[in-house]
């Protein structure tokens, strides 16, 4: 925590995990003078904290690293690049002035409640985990229903087992991890149970986690119904059919004292909600341009606050530009306004940024909906991108260059991951 916080900052960062420290990076490095980033949390550093396994940084740093190494490398950057820090200090909103100055409102312990001008702000406030209320599984409440990542949280920081007979619901990366964990720690996983007919997790951790330890992966499945008066005592488990509805002929059930929720992840965009900020439905996260600027001019967001991203490199890379841009925007560079819009087509679920502009080369970050092998990626008629397979868990990147953008008319690129039937004759 600052001893004393400036009152004006050129840059402020609202959360200070592996994205928040990457955009305050980024917003140094392009000329903003005065950058502070503002945590709730009584360390910077967010999930990687709690992450102690390793696999972090092989894109960025190309090593492979535990989430701890990766945060501390990115705080002592931050440190020798003289980032204000405050911890345990909590946004309570943002306000606009006249002149555009945004005013953000923060309460801390040491401080009280005080305000904080800048020219600009980058959103990094990351995501959070689905609950068994997101879903509505049937039965009783009792104790040992928790999120994964709280688990992680217990069994990591804090030296707690959750329990010595695990059932795991959702095949997320956080699910797959502590799967393997808590059977490193001497617990019983009797399963990870997936809804959907694919893992939801990265194709290395279900190797990684479950199959070189023997836990299975039951998919197409669903919990059905828990029992338990104090502690869980056992979770029915239920096939599911196309429309998801389970098929109780053949349910069955598993006995277990802990059911950990590997369900998915919600960006934390109550802040974002609150400035009036238009989210995109599908992601759940803001709209923005090829600046990373939201609707708010001034605004960015970067980050998993932005799209649930499956790798933490990625996270750097993204919020390293919303940085550098929310910089520009602090001394008065404005790039020119966006005018080409990226919208998502066959098999696309989402795709960011949401508009383009061709004075640069763009980053286009997407996911499938469902899985294909082999395939393409075609960019309206401007390119095509071949690629081995892609799935829902794993995120696809690419580039476009900005002399294929001046040659584009129109106002609307769509985006295709078609099949590629010429590559099915080659293999």
């Amino acid at each position: 925590m600052l001893d004393k916080i400036r009152r004006k900052y050129d840059v402020v960062v609202v959360g200070g995990g592996p994205g928040g420290m990457g955009a305050a990076l980024g917003a140094r490095d392009s000329g903003a003078e005065r950058v502070l980033i503002l945590d709730r949390e009584p360390e910077v550093g967010g999930i990687l904290l709690q992450c102690i396994h390793s696999g972090f940084g092989l894109h960025y740093f190309r090593e492979e690293l535990t989430g701890p190494e990766y945060a501390e490398r990115f705080l002592e950057k931050v440190i020798q690049d003289d980032v204000d820090l405050a911890t345990n200090s909590y946004v309570s909103g943002i306000a606009i002035d006249s002149n555009g100055t945004k005013q953000v409102r923060v309460m801390n312990e040491q401080h009280g409640l005080f305000t904080v001008d800048t020219k600009s702000v980058v959103l990094s406030m990351g995501c959070r985990e689905r609950t068994r209320g997101s879903i509505r599984i049937p039965g009783t409440r009792p104790s040992g229903v928790l999120t994964a990542g709280l688990a992680q949280k217990l069994v990591n920081l804090e030296g707690y087992l959750p329990g010595k007979r695990i059932a795991v619901l959702g095949s997320g990366d956080i699910g797959l991890i502590m799967a393997r964990r808590l059977t490193l720690e001497g617990c019983e996983v009797v399963g990870v149970f997936e809804i959907m007919p694919y893992s939801n997790g990265l194709t290395r951790n279900v190797v990684q986690c479950l199959d070189d330890f023997g836990i299975p992966l039951h998919l197409s499945t669903m919990v059905a119904y828990i029992y338990g008066r104090d502690r869980i005592e056992k979770i029915t488990v239920a096939p599911v059919e196309k429309d998801f509805k389970p098929d109780m002929s053949r349910a069955r059930d598993v006995k277990c004292d802990t059911l950990l929720l590997s369900i998915g992840l919600i960006p934390e965009n109550e802040l974002s909600q609150s400035l009036g900020i238009h989210l995109d439905v599908i992601t759940g996260g803001p709209r923005v341009s090829s600046t990373l600027e939201t609707s708010m001019p001034g605004v960015f967001a970067c980050g998993n606050v932005l799209h649930v991203h499956d790798l933490v490199d990625f996270v750097t890379q993204e919020s390293i530009l919303a940085g550098q841009f929310a910089a520009e925007w602090s001394r008065g560079i404005q790039r020119p306004m966006d005018n080409i819009r990226l919208v998502p087509g066959d098999n696309v679920h989402y795709c960011l940024p949401h508009t383009l502009s061709p004075e640069r080369e763009h980053t286009i970050y997407m996911r499938c909906k469902e899985a294909l092998k082999p395939c393409r990626i075609r960019v309206g008629n401007l390119m095509e991108k071949k690629l081995r397979f892609v799935v829902p868990a794993e995120m696809i990147m690419f580039k476009i260059k900005p002399d294929l953008l001046e040659k584009f008319y129109g106002d609307t690129l769509r985006i295709d991951l078609v099949p590629d039937t010429q590559g099915e004759n080659d293999g």
